[in-house]
């Protein structure tokens, strides 16, 4: 009786958190009403780029951060994080998966005030973006994505994700976790496990269920303001076509993050074993960046082996894209 007393009171308490949340944030955003009935729409657009991660996110992240000015002038924003986040070398929103993961409510409103304080009368746009979207969103409590259901009645969401084969992206995924420095709260980051060892990790498994995230963003925000597409090289030429911002002398976007070979992985095991900090990790980071160079014609073999392999494609769901 007292468990189910003390569940009712926190309900109420996150259902008054959510009710607040949304009331400051209509509060912030009615000054531009008049502006939008200008520019002929209801709602600022928010588009939620969710990654995934290995989609070439750091690729768009930096374009889009160093084309803010460009963007500005076409009514489309790619907010500044509040100073105390601001991260030159990861122009992107991490501030967004954190404060969920957490259900910091009032984190969360703080964000969105420094970003409607950059919103000008003739915004008609919002980006944002974090592969840790994706990433974490197995870890959002629901109070969580109640605060994001809340969200769509202010703004006009669309969540924007791009896939890779699974086989690859997990791989490449698997490759990132031992790259990553060690978290205590996280199973994966920074350990010394094979694949196959990871395989079994549910937290690290999931992450092959593309069709989960797809449904529940769809029960969020609405089946038609969900965009599914296919990892095919320059997410950066693709988003700026469907911003209508691409032009015909647009060079390939090169890649941000070269991925580390089986080799330097291999190596990074033996170093993660040791439990070493993260500010001695990224100390060595450099010098495998280097080794890694030299290995790159020597080592292509995989990280999977059959076993793991059959399992992935078991455990990977199918996906239906969105026309481009």
């Amino acid at each position: 009786m007292k468990c189910a007393v003390f569940r009712d009171f926190l309900y109420t308490e996150m259902g008054k958190s959510n009710i607040y949340f949304v009331n400051k944030l209509a509060e912030l955003l009615k000054p531009f009403e008049q502006s939008l009935e200008q520019l002929k729409i209801q709602k600022i657009k928010l588009i939620i780029h969710a990654g995934t991660p290995k989609t070439g996110t750091t690729s768009l992240q930096t374009y889009l951060d160093k084309k803010q000015r460009k963007l500005r002038g076409k009514g489309i924003l790619y907010p500044h994080n509040l100073g105390k986040l601001q991260n030159p070398s990861a122009p992107k929103h991490q501030w967004f998966e954190k404060n969920l993961v957490t259900a910091n409510v009032e984190s969360f409103l703080e964000n969105f005030k420094n970003i409607i304080s950059q919103v000008k009368k003739d915004t008609h746009t919002i980006i944002l973006s974090s592969e840790g979207i994706y990433n974490y969103w197995w870890d959002f409590p629901d109070e969580s994505k109640d605060i994001l259901s809340e969200l769509s009645k202010l703004f006009d969401i669309e969540v924007w994700v791009w896939f890779r084969e699974p086989l690859v992206f997990i791989e490449s995924y698997y490759k990132q976790c031992i790259r990553n420095p060690r978290i205590a709260s996280n199973p994966c980051y920074g350990k010394d496990l094979s694949f196959a060892e990871m395989l079994n990790i549910d937290w690290f498994s999931q992450h092959l269920n593309y069709q989960g995230f797809v449904s529940e963003c769809q029960t969020l925000f609405g089946k038609n303001n969900v965009s599914v597409f296919k990892y095919e090289g320059d997410v950066v030429q693709e988003v700026m076509q469907k911003l209508g911002l691409a032009t015909p002398h647009d060079n390939p976007t090169p890649r941000e993050n070269k991925s580390l070979n089986c080799a330097s992985i291999e190596l990074l095991r033996t170093i993660n074993h040791y439990d070493i900090k993260a500010k001695d990790k990224a100390l060595l980071m450099p010098h495998l960046k280097e080794i890694n160079g030299i290995l790159e014609n020597y080592a292509n073999d995989t990280l999977v082996d059959e076993e793991s392999r059959k399992r992935v494609l078991k455990l990977s769901s199918p996906i239906k894209f969105s026309h481009k």
